[in-house]
């Protein structure tokens, strides 16, 4: 009987025995951790060498006291990239060529994609434009900066750009106009604050291809001069015009002249009695929108 119970606890136990996991297998990963202690030891004991030596040979050499390990040097050595174009394509929409960057509270002009053609930027709190702001933007046609809070232009802020056909500046603050880039067709400074001497007396005279200048609403005294032989449309409505000459329109020695482009001239609004200035509407087809009587 006794040896049937000892062959039986023998037939139980030793399966169990056998089962065991050996321990070798959890003691690999300690031996990888001081590996990497040994290593990182031997490189800080390599160093130190290296630094004694140099010492001995007098030998005047900065050594980058910061230790990596080898699998971070490629992530240490990416220097930062920058792409300048990105900033402003997330905060406006940047669409073939076109630049939208409408009612965002943006306080200046925003870098631009160097192809940008058309530019929106109406309904900000921009309060000034740098000749910085245009600088190496020279494919620009078109730029509306409509309902801004624009007080001062640099000088030269449009010089560059020489593909430039429509300028929007309307519903801002200019007491002055700039200087304007010669290829204009269309120039709106509507509702601005701007006087007869903020307008230099050539200010249109080179502009040979201008068909649409609206400067209503503003504080002009008198008629810009020297408007050139392209104007269609020509708005100054609402100003603070008084007197007018058989010249501002017209060619006072050349009976004969005709302004034979010019369709439209709004000058409502004003302190003047238009009647008074027969002569100097000769020349046009059409008489200017005003008071007469």
């Amino acid at each position: 009987m006794k040896t049937l119970q000892t062959t039986f606890l023998l037939l139980v136990f030793v399966p169990l025995v056998n089962s065991a996991p050996p321990i070798q297998q959890e003691s690999l990963h300690f031996y990888e951790y001081d590996t990497d202690v040994a290593m990182e030891s031997l490189i800080q004991q390599d160093y130190e060498m290296q630094s004694k030596d140099i010492r001995k040979d007098g030998t005047n050499i900065s050594l980058d006291t910061s230790l990596t390990l080898q699998g971070d040097d490629k992530e240490g050595n990416v220097s930062p990239t920058k792409d300048t174009n990105l900033p402003t394509c997330l905060l406006c929409v940047c669409l073939s060529g076109s630049v939208y960057c409408e009612e965002i509270d943006i306080e200046a002009v925003p870098p631009l994609p160097k192809e940008t053609a058309y530019l929106y930027a109406r309904f900000n709190k921009i309060k000034r434009i740098a000749v910085s702001d245009f600088a190496d933007i020279t494919t620009l046609r078109r730029i509306d900066f409509s309902g801004n809070r624009i007080e001062e232009i640099e000088d030269g802020a449009f010089s560059k750009l020489l593909l430039l056909e429509e300028l929007s500046l309307a519903e801002n603050r200019l007491l002055k106009l700039p200087v304007l880039p010669p290829k204009l067709t269309t120039f709106n400074a509507n509702q601005n604050r701007i006087k007869s001497r903020g307008i230099k007396a050539n200010a249109f005279k080179k502009l040979t291809n201008l068909a649409y200048l609206y400067l209503g609403h503003n504080a002009l005294e008198s008629v810009p001069l020297n408007l050139p032989e392209s104007l269609r449309i020509l708005h100054l409505q609402y100003n603070s015009i008084t007197t007018i000459t058989d010249d501002t329109f017209c060619k006072s020695n050349n009976t004969r002249y005709i302004r034979t482009r010019m369709d439209e001239i709004r000058m409502e609004g004003n302190p003047i009695l238009l009647a008074k200035h027969v002569n100097a509407f000769s020349c046009l087809r059409t008489l200017p929108v005003g008071t007469y009587y």
